[in-house]
């Protein structure tokens, strides 16, 4: 072993490319701009003709103007002829007509106002659609029967049909479809309601020796809550006194509970098993995991997909579509036959051809999928992950906290130079206590165990993939990997390091004041699920590739027992980003997973950047998709919804234009020769029941 007085370069230019860097705060702005710059621009222009209106509330707008229209309808449905036709069931009487005038003007007025109103926010805002439609097949039925009222009522000339009746029918058809729409929108959003009604009302706040039942709403960080057997945690915290089974499956999809002792974070929201506690709040209301997650969630559902910007060109051109072939059949309609005719079936045209089925088919299933997905544990930052996901070619994954623990536990511990293994643990206490990497954990946890007190350290600094450094009781203390070791031109025999190398410990090296002192080996414990993970990515045709920053022993032991083919070791967090470069610009289709800080860079530019086990910290900027909890099966979890929401969306599309394309030549006419026609309140019916279709399809998306 070659121990000479080495010169080494300041402690801020410290080496050591150990896996220490996980810790390390790396700046995501450059790397998550542009797919920010893309999200808002989306969210700014937004050329939904559906999504462009506010839907909360609006269950009960419509189911209460649908009730009332009921009551308006009555008298016009049995008073009224339909088609000029009277109905088995229709009676008259002197000024019956004057009835179904006041009742259906009522009506056009208070029951077809929601459809006008946002009728007009389509034509301000350029975007005329569905809401358009069905304002102008509306108006123009109203219209024509004032003009009927008149004829029939005020002059000699030859009867004309009114459609007092289609108007009441076709007012009541689509207000009942519209609340059964909303309804479903509602229901495809309820997770965020479960997760916001998870909190409870009152706590107990504990001041001092007192104890006072408070609102929720008077809590602050740093307070001191007591949470009860049975209680729900009031906010997210840290445990300062007593231990207990935490069950966190409501908000984490976690199903197995979790053992919280002193010092572990709980989640508000999750509910506490055995024991009594007392946590110390450390994020509340807006800066509470639960808010965090529910703004996550409406971020992704007003983010858009290219099938949803399809989706969106094409309900515009049936617009256009709808008024042309409307015109069209009005012309050819007055010319083979009269007024009233081609009014109907021009009437009829623009109702059935409302895209209500299409408007709706990419929103109501993703609102669902990303509902969902967060009461698994799965957040979806960015919507588009979910198109990207179902096409994967290759995943890269870092090893640690990913396919293994991240809970390392010291293996040995060597003196190579005069100090004592204990006071090696002294210094090595006093740089890894400023880090909280779970190496640094760990070697904590050991030297606590072994009841040594640490020095003081005066500095320490991390530097990108290069490890720990500072000074401590005046001496420069590094802390470096085998790697770093020979680069700064130490050498040292390999039996003291191969045999823990070869059993996948990642080795580290103390140097104190430039004499190599010492050398330390932790182990990692490979994840329970990793190796059938890794083996159903294959099944699925995803090639698994390991990243670590590890040495290539410790990398090597892990993928053989994965069964990795490829893998890197030794890699910096750029050398990272420039593989996941490289095989982009190959054409292939990358996923990148990693703990979302040292791996920021890499999950920027992959296709899709999964962040795994993000915990409370949900606000990470790199990534497309968080993963609340370490389990790597919940990357298969969100591939097999990524292809499930893509088929839900294909099937939804398919239905909702494919019914337009073959209803609206139907409502011009063109098998009248046949003798099928439809009716404008028929075709409110059909358009209604695809939309409910549509909406009962995309709520039959769960999570397997």
């Amino acid at each position: 072993m070659n121990n000479n007085n080495k010169h080494l370069s300041h402690c801020h230019h410290n080496h050591g490319d150990m896996d220490h860097s996980k810790h390390e705060h790396v700046s995501t702005e450059e790397h998550g701009d542009h797919k920010n710059q893309h999200q808002e621009h989306h969210a700014e222009h937004d050329h939904s003709g559906h999504s462009g209106h506010d839907h909360s509330g609006h269950g009960e707008l419509f189911k209460r103007k649908f009730l009332v229209s009921l009551f308006l309808s009555l008298p016009i449905i049995f008073l009224a002829p339909m088609m000029g036709v009277d109905l088995p069931f229709q009676l008259t009487f002197p000024g019956s007509q004057w009835v179904v005038l006041i009742f259906s003007t009522i009506l056009f007025l208070y029951g077809g106002e929601p459809f006008i109103s946002m009728a007009k926010s389509e034509l301000r805002a350029k975007r005329p659609g569905m809401m358009t439609l069905i304002a102008m097949g509306i108006s123009v039925a109203y219209a024509y029967s004032i003009y009927a009222f008149i004829m029939n009522n005020f002059t000699q000339s030859p009867h004309v049909m009114d459609f007092f009746w289609e108007l009441a029918t076709l007012i009541l058809i689509m207000l009942l479809g519209h609340w059964i729409e909303m309804t479903a929108v509602s229901n495809a959003s309820n997770a965020l309601k479960k997760l916001a009604e998870l909190l409870p009302d009152k706590v107990t706040l504990i001041q001092g020796e007192t104890r006072a039942e408070v609102s929720l709403k008077e809590v602050k960080i740093g307070n001191i809550l007591l949470v009860k057997s049975g209680d729900k945690m009031p906010a997210d915290g840290i445990v300062v006194k007593g231990q207990t089974l935490v069950d966190e499956s409501a908000v984490t999809g976690e199903s197995k509970g979790v053992v919280k002792a002193v010092g572990d974070e709980v989640i508000g929201g999750s509910i506490n098993g055995e024991g009594t506690i007392q946590i110390q709040v450390t994020g509340t209301g807006e800066s509470g995991y639960l808010a965090k997650v529910i703004q996550l969630v409406k971020q992704a559902q007003s983010d858009k997909s290219s099938l949803e910007l399809l989706s969106d060109k094409v309900a515009k051109w049936l617009f256009f579509g709808a008024v042309g072939v409307g015109t069209l059949a009005f012309v050819i309609w007055l010319f083979l036959t009269d007024l009233p005719t081609a009014l109907a079936f021009t009437v009829t045209v623009l109702i059935i051809a409302c895209p209500h089925a299409l408007g709706l088919a990419i929103p109501l299933v993703v609102s669902r999928s990303t509902s969902i997905a967060a009461q698994n544990g799965l957040l979806l930052k960015k919507r588009s992950a979910l198109e990207a996901a179902k096409e994967l070619d290759m995943i890269l994954l870092d090893k640690t906290g990913t396919l293994t623990e991240g809970k390392f536990e010291v293996t040995a511990i060597t003196a190579l130079g005069d100090l004592s293994t204990e006071e090696l643990l002294k210094y090595e206490g006093a740089i890894e206590s400023t880090s909280n990497h779970p190496i640094a954990q760990s070697v904590m946890a050991y030297i606590k165990q072994q009841g040594i007190q640490p020095y003081q350290a005066s500095e320490s600094t991390t530097i990108s993939g290069k490890g720990l450094c500072g000074v401590v009781n005046g001496k420069e203390i590094n802390i470096v990997s085998l790697k770093a070791l020979r680069d700064l031109g130490y050498t040292v025999e390999e039996e003291i390091y191969k045999e823990y190398q070869e059993q996948g410990n990642t080795i580290s090296f103390i140097i104190v004041d430039r004499i190599l002192q010492g050398m330390i080996a932790l182990g990692d414990r490979i994840k329970p699920e990793a190796k059938a993970f890794i083996t159903a990515l294959k099944e699925q045709g995803i090639e698994p590739v390991m990243m670590t920053g590890d040495n290539r022993g410790s990398a090597k032991s892990v993928a053989e027992y994965l069964g990795i083919e490829t893998y890197f070791s030794e890699m910096l967090p750029e050398d990272k980003e420039a593989k996941v470069g490289e095989f982009v610009a190959l054409g292939k289709k990358v996923a990148m997973v990693g703990d979302g800080i040292n791996d920021a860079p890499s999950l920027a530019r992959a296709t899709v950047g999964i962040a795994i086990g993000a915990g409370t910290d949900v606000a990470i900027e790199s990534a497309d998709v968080i993963l609340i909890n370490s389990n790597p099966m919940d990357i298969l979890h969100f591939i097999q919804l990524a292809k499930q929401t893509r088929l839900k969306m294909i099937q939804n599309l398919w239905w909702g234009a494919g019914y337009n394309l073959l209803a609206i030549p139907i409502a011009a006419g063109i098998l009248a020769p046949f003798g099928i026609v439809l009716d404008p309140a028929l075709g409110a019916i059909l358009m209604s029941i695809s939309t409910v279709i549509v909406a009962i399809n995309a709520m039959t998306l769960k999570m397997k």
